[in-house]
């Protein structure tokens, strides 16, 4: 997984389909639950780790785009 995108289609394949309307409520949303999916053990620490620094790194991203504004 290399981006945001990447993520979404990640999730839903377990049907996790997310849109909360505002990019970073979305971001933090996907952290929530893909570490659902982690604690019950249905993805791996791998995939886990992976989608974790990308909706890290999505996160600071757009908190700093929003500084700006």
């Amino acid at each position: 997984m290399k981006n945001l995108y990447d993520v979404q289609q990640f999730l839903k394949r377990f049907g996790i389909f997310i849109y909360v309307g505002k990019r970073i409520y979305d971001i933090e949303l996907m952290k929530i639950e893909l570490k659902n999916l982690y604690d019950l053990g249905l993805i791996d620490k791998t995939d886990y780790l992976q989608a974790e620094l990308v909706l890290r790194s999505e996160h600071k991203k757009e908190e700093d785009a929003n500084k700006h504004i």
